[in-house]
């Protein structure tokens, strides 16, 4: 996190007041986002699957491009408090973004409030080793690797 953040600013600015660093401190580094999903158009359910976007880092739960991420996989989300309605939906349960959205509060492994980057994966809230390339599946098999997880 780089920047001046201020103390418990989640509880205290709305998420459209929040400073570039403190938008980007919400990220709990769980890497869940950037696994594929499969949306069923008939019910708008979704689904996750091990299946993670080329450029996620599966040791670290980090975009390993993140500042060009848009280079290379354009249709990758721009999380904005504007855009954040619209994608909320397919948003992991856990996400900060997700749960300050709907009015409610960070887990309590949250690296916010821990102080500790690695908390999420301490508490088993992150994709580590459990992914898999997505150039490695043929998007017509993902349904093969759809996990529990819900959003």
């Amino acid at each position: 996190m780089t920047g001046k953040l201020r103390p418990r600013f989640w509880e205290t600015v709305p998420l459209n007041k929040m400073t570039a660093p403190e938008w980007e401190a919400l990220c709990d580094g769980c890497g869940k986002c950037c696994l594929n999903k499969i949306e069923y158009e008939d019910t708008g359910e979704v689904d996750y699957t091990r299946i993670a976007c080329r450029l996620l880092d599966d040791e670290t739960c980090k975009c390993s491009q993140y500042p060009i991420r848009h280079q290379f996989v354009p249709d990758c989300v721009r999380l904005t408090p504007k855009t954040l309605p619209k994608v909320a939906y397919w948003m992991p349960r856990t996400c900060a973004y997700r749960l300050l959205h709907e009015g409610k509060t960070l887990h309590d492994w949250h690296p916010l409030l821990t102080g500790d980057p690695d908390s999420t994966h301490a508490a088993g809230q992150s994709v580590r080793g459990m992914t898999i390339p997505e150039f490695d599946v043929p998007e017509e098999d993902w349904d093969e690797y759809i996990i529990d997880e819900k959003p």
